[in-house]
């Protein structure tokens, strides 16, 4: 093998170094490269208790597991030699478009998480093109979140309190500052055993022990923002003193039925969603009420442990009622292969709530950004190696749930 010295002319091209990022946050997100990459980060910058609200689910949180294991299921069927040098990741959504085909899902005490909670959701939401949902446990003020960004579109979520003069009122304040969909929340009779939180002893606002004040010294950035910040203010209530658990038995109200979602209904002057849908039977019956969406969703496995699976679901609800209401779809989505899958599978649209909050914790608005191009860069390469150039080409022969041996 015959050598020669390198010449200075042919080393200066590999040397050339990468300009440093001085910004710590701009490096650790740079460096996130999955939704999963996000979740470390944030469970090194969150106290224990606020992040094991967003990442902890029901009793055995069995139901979580089983939704994330479904999409790792999934084998996907690529067709070769199409042009797909553009592909177009928008989707018409309850009367509206929407750049891509997930959005925001409502999530509650988004301020404990990260201080800038709901106004770096919508703010966001807004840059991307996407939808926003305002939980009715959200810690920003429904007038503050549309202040802070006028031209997202916002939807806002509701739990039927057993004070529905209170509830009604929400409604109307939401209706004013411009919501244009209402998202009704309808698997909430009571608060599932969210056993991470009991054991944290989480409550609001956060109460210092020996043990919280030991799991914050190496977080000092939370802590800093947390009481250099605007107290909590909650979308939906002046103040709580207790623990979250106590918080939503006292709310919900478990005597909710088809006849008081037709009467809040009938109050909305936009489009009505309903979250929470578990069967078949139900989807069915919500479409002869007249809804405009329903949400298959197992409140992210935080509700019913081993409930049913939305994604297993979706076949058959799409094939049942699919030409009379829109078909959403939440509970386990980490990643922009999953949104695709769910979308081949029937899906006009989805939710994603834990994958928006890990981005949030890792590095506020910034962090929300990077979760939304992480999610866009998987769902556009996602579809370029199926063939497809627009979601409404993708099919269910794009998708395969794998069956697992028992």
């Amino acid at each position: 093998m015959k050598r020669q010295v390198p010449k200075a002319r042919d080393l200066a091209p590999l040397l050339r170094f990468k300009e440093p990022t001085w910004s710590p946050r701009e490096r650790r997100l740079a460096k996130a490269l999955t939704v999963e990459d996000l979740r470390r980060v944030a469970k090194r910058r969150t106290p224990r208790a606020a992040f094991d609200y967003t990442d902890g689910a029901a009793d055995g949180e069995v139901s979580l597991a089983r939704a994330r294991q479904a999409f790792a299921d999934v084998e996907f069927h690529p067709a070769i030699l199409r042009d797909v040098s553009d592909v177009d990741t928008s989707v018409e959504v309850l009367g509206g478009r929407s750049a891509l085909p997930f959005g925001i899902a409502p999530t509650g005490f988004t301020r404990m998480m990260q201080a800038e909670g709901e106004v770096a959701g919508v703010s966001a939401a807004e840059a991307a093109g996407i939808p926003f949902s305002l939980s009715t446990m959200g810690t920003t003020s429904i007038e503050e979140v549309a202040a802070a960004a006028p031209g997202a579109r916002k939807w806002f979520q509701l739990y039927m309190w057993k004070d529905r003069d209170r509830s009604m009122a929400l409604v109307e304040r939401a209706a004013r500052a411009g919501f244009d969909t209402l998202l009704v929340t309808v698997d909430v009779p009571v608060a599932g055993a969210r056993l991470r939180d009991v054991r944290n002893g989480m409550t609001i606002p956060p109460t210092l022990t020996p043990r919280t004040v030991a799991n914050a010294i190496p977080r000092p950035a939370w802590w800093w923002n947390f009481l250099t910040t605007e107290p909590l203010a909650f979308a939906s209530l002046d103040a709580w003193s207790g623990t979250v658990a106590d918080l939503l038995d006292t709310m919900f109200d478990p005597t909710v039925t088809y006849d008081d979602l037709a009467w809040i209904r009938d109050q909305w002057p936009g489009k009505v969603s309903v979250k929470g849908v578990q069967s078949v039977a139900d989807a069915a019956r919500l479409a002869e009420l007249g809804v405009d969406a329903i949400v298959l969703s197992n409140h992210g496995g935080r509700q019913l442990d081993r409930a049913p699976v939305p994604f297993h679901l979706l076949p058959e609800v799409v094939r049942a009622v699919g030409d009379r209401v829109e078909v959403h779809l939440d509970t386990g989505i980490m990643s922009g292969q999953d949104v695709v899958a769910a979308v081949a599978h029937g899906a006009r649209f989805t939710l994603v709530g834990r994958a928006y909050l890990y981005g949030l914790m890792a590095g506020g608005r910034p962090g929300v950004d990077r979760v939304i191009d992480i999610l866009r860069g998987q769902i556009e390469r996602t579809m370029k190696l199926l063939g497809v150039r627009t979601l409404a080409e993708l099919e269910p022969g794009h998708v395969k749930q794998l069956r697992r041996l028992g």
